[in-house]
């Protein structure tokens, strides 16, 4: 078994691929029309393009704001994403704008950043040892 598909819900749909794509660097993989403004809209990491897939889906169901809202109010990332040096992608991202709500923190031996994806969502990035 291995993971195929997974989620994060989005405000906006055309807004998160641009930033998923033009900022953090995926690759769009599938983009189905749903009717309406709906669209079956996945992005792949451009090194794996047959990997794991992330939908960004629609946040139109009425349990995700509440859910989305208390997680950021925790300041808890709905999803984690690896990276080979985190220092370098925070200063990478910040000077593309995003804006981090924990800057690099080493935790034995990862070290994690998180920052707020512009589509209602927190995002950590890891880098964890060889």
């Amino acid at each position: 078994m291995k993971i195929h598909l997974t989620s994060i819900f989005v405000d906006d749909q055309a807004k998160a691929l641009d930033f998923y794509t033009e900022i953090l660097g995926f690759v769009k993989k599938h983009d189905v029309p749903l009717g309406g403004e709906a669209r079956w809209l996945t992005v792949v990491s451009p090194g794996t393009p047959d990997g794991t897939e992330l939908l960004l889906e629609p946040a139109g169901h009425p349990a995700v704001k509440p859910y989305r809202d208390a997680l950021a109010e925790d300041g808890i990332p709905l999803a984690q994403f690896a990276v080979d040096d985190v220092k370098a992608e925070y200063e990478r991202l910040s000077g593309l704008g995003v804006r981090f709500t924990q800057e690099p923190l080493e935790a034995g031996p990862v070290t994690t950043a998180v920052f707020d994806d512009t589509c209602g969502n927190l995002i950590q990035i890891a880098t964890q040892p060889q």
